[in-house]
């Protein structure tokens, strides 16, 4: 989670409040009462860094429930029984974010929800020889109350228009690399789907162009160079990356 967002959350438990850690394993909230994973209890904190959410867990082995949070069975909580649902870099993982957002807004009362902003899922260098996560499936925007997810389709690792470089990443601060919804009662969510590879690649470089532009004579240069030889396009290649700032 964010940290300037921890202190956040916490201040808004009261002390008798039930909260849901959904998919908390690698970094369990210590507030969290009751945690859904369909990792074990025994092999928490994956990540192995600090603790956030205070000092000591309130959930217990007892308290936690190892399932697919996915599998479109009901998650064992009454509608809107608990009190404060947190979903922190989990909804870009898995394979169905719709169901675990409507099992939030059935069971919760109110919570937080956190993902990788979209400039940081687009970005080179965050791990080798492609573009963002290698095990994330959704590009995720969160605007007011909606939450948006577009598949993350491949095209988006063939050609450097549809990515930032790693230099862009390196030089990203914190609260950028991420994005968040403090929510109440409820909040939308939908999946954007679009239709055919022109299609998907307008999508990619327009989102790309709209944050921070290549320089025109890059573009100019990349369509002259189509029509070149395999030889001189690596060489070609190697010198834009070289000069992209």
């Amino acid at each position: 989670m964010h940290e300037p967002n921890v202190a956040r959350v916490v201040a808004a438990l009261r002390p008798d409040d039930i909260v849901l850690d959904i998919g908390g394993w690698a970094r369990p909230f210590n507030r969290a009462t009751h945690v859904l994973d369909a990792e074990p209890y025994e092999t928490r904190g994956w990540l192995g860094l600090p603790a956030q959410g205070g000092d000591r867990e309130h959930f217990t082995a007892a308290t936690w429930a190892r399932r697919d949070i996915c599998d479109h069975a009901p998650y064992p909580f009454a509608d809107k029984s608990v009190d404060y649902v947190i979903c922190s870099h989990v909804l870009e993982d898995v394979r169905d974010p719709l169901w675990v957002c409507a099992e939030m807004v059935r069971i919760g009362k109110r919570g937080y929800i956190e993902v990788p902003s979209r400039i940081a899922e687009t970005c080179r260098g965050v791990e080798p020889g492609q573009v963002g996560w290698s095990h994330h499936r959704w590009l995720i925007d969160i605007r007011d109350t909606r939450i948006t997810f577009l598949l993350k389709y491949h095209t988006i690792h063939s050609h450097w228009r549809f990515s930032f470089p790693a230099r862009f990443w390196h030089g990203l601060e914190d609260a950028r690399r991420v994005q968040w919804l403090f929510w109440e009662e409820r909040f939308a969510y939908e999946e954007r789907s679009i239709h055919g590879p022109d299609k998907i690649a307008e999508e990619l470089a327009a989102f790309v162009a709209g944050v921070r532009p290549y320089p025109r004579w890059l573009a100019a240069a990349d369509r002259t160079l189509r029509g070149i030889g395999t030889f001189p396009r690596r060489l070609a290649a190697r010198a834009r990356r070289s000069l992209r700032p």
